[in-house]
């Protein structure tokens, strides 16, 4: 049976070589990385998802106009997600959401 001093360095012995292992595989998976973006002329920009050429798309992040309005609050919904609190109530309370369009 090993004592704790050997138990010790076997450890450390594997941390060295788990530590050589993962640098080695690392700088493996750089170099495929490399030949694969010079194969198909790509860039780091191209890895952050858009293509060359290809404009952003005008979707992301813009605004919905409002189809709901509380006349008494200025408060507007898009029409789009949960209702807000305030709606909610006005429908409970027995309006209709024709009466709150836009």
């Amino acid at each position: 049976m090993a004592n704790l001093q050997e138990l010790m360095a076997q450890r450390e012995a594997l941390d060295k070589q788990i530590e050589e292992t993962r640098l080695r595989d690392r700088s493996a998976a750089v170099s495929k990385v490399k030949a694969l973006m010079a194969e198909y002329g790509l860039t780091v920009a191209d890895l952050n998802g858009r293509a060359k050429g290809v404009p952003k798309s005008s979707k992301s992040g813009s605004k919905v106009a409002a189809k709901y309005r509380n006349k008494a609050t200025g408060e507007t919904w898009s029409g789009r997600g949960l209702k807000p609190k305030w709606l909610a109530a006005a429908l409970n309370s027995g309006a209709k959401l024709e009466d709150f369009a836009v």
